[in-house]
């Protein structure tokens, strides 16, 4: 029989897989933007990441096996609605809080790489230095619900989650076409204050934020936009910016892929480099 964890494995790959192919299809998929450090990296990053983020999951359960046996499975009769508000705070809710705290200078090496992408695509899904997954407060909670029982119904969120994050991601701009449908513009001003967009998210990885349109200093929401709503951190355009990535690299030159992977543990030797000693600071 299939378990939890095989299950994961399972929705991950055929989600990246899935959108993976809508790109390369679309002619999206090795975007003319994309540098000689770029493709490293995001070779890299699919031996990172699933190293890492799986390194969390067995660490959590170790943990919890050694310090709380007793109660493994012990909220495995909870509805499921209540597992899945449970996991919107517990993973969610500290993702997006995660993922703003990045965004200052206390966190901004960690997360820089994802931002260095001078392009939008599922090849940057996971693109981020290795500690900003084995730090994060998500993953770590995500793997004690999954010990407490939650774990079919995190699968099924799980699946969601990703659906909306890699869709968000996604060179395919799904929700382009549906603005411009008179009917369809009622539920789009509910879809995009809900969950995250391409229009929204791809508004968060703008080269700059002078036209209106790009606004990185928000636009925080992983699964859920409506955290950015509620918090005062949303930008809503139904526009498109015209260019991605930073504007450090273009002045000074692209950041080594391993730099970027494994900061703190090398360092740039760049001229304004986040990555070096003293670290910088993220884009004002």
């Amino acid at each position: 029989m299939l378990d939890p964890v095989k299950a994961q494995v399972i929705v991950v790959l055929g989600l990246l897989s899935l959108f993976a192919v809508i790109e390369f299809v679309r002619g999206g998929f090795f975007p003319r933007e994309a540098g000689t450090e770029d493709n490293k990296l995001d070779i890299a990053i699919l031996v990172m990441f699933p190293i890492v983020s799986g390194g969390v999951g067995l660490a959590a359960a170790a943990l919890c096996s050694a310090f709380i046996p007793e109660y493994r499975g012990a909220l495995v009769d909870w509805p499921w609605w209540a597992m899945v508000g449970t996991l919107l705070i517990a993973d969610d809710l500290t993702q997006y809080l995660w993922h703003r705290l990045s965004h200052t200078s206390v966190l901004w090496p960690l997360h820089r790489a994802h931002h260095s992408a001078s392009y939008m695509s599922v090849r940057i899904v996971y693109r981020n230095n290795a500690l900003y997954y084995a730090f994060m407060p998500g993953l770590w909670l995500s793997g004690l619900l999954v010990f407490l029982g939650f774990g079919w119904v995190y699968i099924g969120y799980i699946f969601v989650k990703l659906s909306v994050i890699i869709g968000a991601h996604c060179n395919w701009r799904w929700d382009e076409a549906l603005y411009r449908i008179p009917a369809m513009r009622p539920l789009m001003w509910v879809v995009e204050r809900t969950i995250s967009t391409p229009a929204t998210h791809h508004a968060h990885h703008a080269l700059s934020d002078k036209d209106g349109i790009g606004y990185y200093s928000g636009n925080f929401g992983n699964l859920l936009f409506f955290w950015d709503v509620l918090f005062g951190t949303s930008v809503i355009t139904r526009k498109f910016p015209p260019a991605y990535g930073l504007a450090d690299d273009r002045s000074y030159g692209q950041e080594k892929w391993y730099v970027q992977l494994l900061y703190p543990f090398l360092r740039s030797k760049r001229e304004a480099s986040a990555l070096a000693i003293p670290p910088g600071r993220p884009p004002a």
